[in-house]
């Protein structure tokens, strides 16, 4: 099934705020504007202490297993920098035809890349974990959505270039990006996901995991 590419806002009761956050300090371990507005969208609040994880897809095969293992060391690494709290951690990786694409690391990688996804279709991995400090007990999952670009012109993948907002993203475009969306010609999964962080199934995980860490 096909999914025209539209952003849909996912809505969490207003009474549902304390018992998902039941006292836990929540740490998210990234810098992306884009992962802090989303689990914002789920009303939680939460600190924000950066990973400095290298972010490095190559010794991985798998995708699944190149995203969720990064994940899982950027939750790590922040959690031996604090003492108590629940640390989320997420990494995403475009593969196209096998080969992986993290976030570009110049304007020539960043148009490789997008030459590469032009009138093809790619699949957006985001691995997530969760790790409760101090019983360290935690839990990691992952997302897969499939993504179909239309044929970009090279005047399109320069002047998207130009603007700087494909650097850090993986794949070197954001498909909420003003320029970066009309690039997308229609999307099979979860859109969040290519957002960089898959709302629906870390709500889930969430709320699971609250009821193990205070069960």
């Amino acid at each position: 099934m096909h999914v025209t590419c539209i952003a849909f806002f996912l809505y969490i009761p207003w009474e549902m705020k304390d018992s998902m956050i039941d006292g836990t300090r929540l740490i998210l371990a990234s810098s992306s504007p884009r992962r802090a507005a989303l689990l914002r969208q789920l009303r939680l609040e939460f600190e924000i202490i950066p990973s400095s994880v290298d972010e490095n897809v190559n010794g991985y095969k798998s995708p699944i297993r190149l995203v969720t293992s990064i994940a899982r060391e950027k939750a790590n690494e922040v959690a031996a920098r604090v003492s108590e709290g629940t640390i989320v951690a997420a990494d995403t990786v475009v593969v196209l035809d096998g080969r992986q694409l993290g976030k570009p690391r110049d304007a020539a990688e960043a148009r490789e890349m997008l030459c590469l996804l032009s009138g093809k279709e790619h699949c957006v991995y985001t691995g997530f974990a969760l790790l409760h400090m101090p019983s360290r007990e935690s839990m990691s999952d992952y997302e897969v959505t499939r993504v179909k670009f239309r044929d970009l012109s090279a005047e399109e993948i320069d002047s998207y270039v130009k603007s700087g907002t494909c650097f850090d993203k993986a794949g070197a475009y954001g498909i909420q990006d003003d320029f970066g969306a009309v690039f997308v010609e229609r999307i099979d999964g979860c859109y969040y996901n290519v957002v960089g962080f898959p709302l629906t199934k870390f709500y889930l995980a969430w709320q699971e995991f609250q009821k193990r860490i205070n069960g």
